[in-house]
């Protein structure tokens, strides 16, 4: 088996092969060729830390593994760890010896953020000049970073419920060249595309917040009760999700199936608008929200990539098993 540590992930992966490995995942996972297993996500106890696994088939791809590891929300004070701690195992499909064992940690921030790009690729206005960002922590960054990369956005907003922590976003604006102004929630009907990217519990974004033709990426809901924006906005968009099943259980659209305000049948694979089963929008005025749960073949499928290229510059250790 290979063995591609966390510390070598950096030189050997880009946001434009995540980008390209999620989309295809999307697109399998649509046409039936791959699909997900059911997630296990836990709170274990201790260090008040969630602990899981997210695993997958990709047919196509001939990909299988899982992803363990979770959120340990003490690591950044007591440790100078990132929260977020994972590693992913690949299985040879055809006869189940462990393929590889891949750090975790940046491939995760970049299918994440490769996630969101995605919907913003086939789901946002073509004129889409301003992105909104609610939340600015360490996986923010990210999403913004991979979001400017698809349209010929003018500027960038911003709300954190920790406003020290904005100069993340001002950060990146930079780095693009692009004027970043801090809004309070009510500024985000300024905003073609809203990016939401936090762990809160609570609705945050309203639905008299967000303006007509308006894409929304809800990127931080992957655990039952944790909710970003209000439930009457899933009923004002057209919704598509990662994964079905995740969305109406664990991801953003859970509150609204729960009470009622809309139906399973309500929610589209992304990967169906990928593939042209879906139309996506159909008009510059329809609100589409993107309900990214964190599915188990993004993960498989960049640390498949990624264990291609360390194998090819001679990286990867080699270990029998």
């Amino acid at each position: 088996m290979y063995i591609v540590p966390e510390k070598a992930i950096a030189d050997l992966v880009t946001r434009e092969a995540s980008f390209d490995a999620v989309e295809k995942v999307f697109a399998a996972m649509a046409a039936g060729d791959a699909y997900n297993f059911p997630v296990v996500r836990e709170a274990i106890g201790h260090e008040d830390a969630l602990y899981g696994f997210k695993g997958g088939f990709d047919r196509a791809g001939l990909t299988l593994g899982l992803k363990a590891g979770g959120y340990w929300p003490n690591n950044l004070e007591k440790r100078g760890l990132i929260n977020h701690q994972s590693t992913v195992f690949l299985f040879d499909p055809d006869n189940g010896k462990v393929k590889a064992m891949v750090g975790g940690n940046l491939l995760t921030a970049l299918r994440t953020a490769a996630a969101s790009s995605v919907s913003i690729k086939h789901l946002a206005r073509q004129d889409a000049k301003v992105i909104g960002m609610i939340g600015a922590g360490h996986q923010a960054k990210f999403q913004l970073r991979a979001a400017l990369e698809q349209r010929e956005f003018e500027k960038v907003i911003g709300w954190n419920l920790h406003p020290e922590m904005l100069p993340n976003l001002q950060e990146v604006a930079d780095e693009a060249g692009l004027p970043f102004e801090a809004v309070e929630l009510d500024g985000m009907r300024e905003a073609d595309v809203i990016i939401s990217i936090t762990s809160s519990f609570d609705a945050i974004l309203k639905a008299d917040q967000v303006s007509p033709g308006t894409h929304i990426a809800c990127m931080g809901t992957d655990t039952k009760g944790k909710q970003e924006v209000d439930p009457q906005l899933l009923v004002k968009a057209d919704v598509f999700t990662d994964e079905v099943a995740q969305s109406i259980s664990i991801g953003e659209a859970q509150h609204a199936v729960t009470q009622g305000l809309i139906q399973e049948a309500d929610v589209a694979q992304i990967g169906a608008v990928i593939n042209g089963t879906n139309p996506g929008r159909t008009s510059d005025d329809q609100i589409t929200l993107f309900d990214g749960t964190g599915v188990g073949l993004q993960d498989l499928a960049v640390a498949a990539s990624v264990v291609d290229v360390a194998v090819e510059k001679g990286v990867a250790i080699e270990v029998d098993f």
